[in-house]
């Protein structure tokens, strides 16, 4: 199965807390199905001090499962499902199904 969702996508988030939220994906975790976003899913951590970071309550950015969020339109920025479409040189491309813009080059 191709990834509907890469490193680097603009995404929406549809469900929860950040519902309508938009971010970048910094990273994609296949086997747990889940993504980091940019932004997205801020939870708080209680950090120890070390000898390279100071401690105190750090916000990051939490994983967040790939049903609930999508791939933001090239076009208008909503939230689409993403279809592959062959090309005559034979390259695979990601299509928004919204307008049918490349999100891949």
């Amino acid at each position: 199965m191709a990834a509907k969702i890469k490193k680097g996508d603009k995404v929406v988030v549809l469900t929860g807390r950040d519902k309508g939220r938009t971010g970048e994906v910094l990273q994609v975790m296949p086997k747990e199905e889940r993504a980091l976003v940019r932004g997205v899913n801020i939870v708080k951590r209680h950090q120890r001090q070390t000898a390279q970071a100071e401690g105190g309550i750090i916000s990051k950015e939490a994983p967040i499962h790939l049903s609930n969020i999508a791939v933001a339109d090239p076009k208008d920025g909503k939230a689409t499902r993403v279809a592959f479409q062959v090309l005559e040189d034979g390259t695979k491309v990601r299509v928004a199904k919204r307008s049918g813009e490349k999100i891949d080059g």
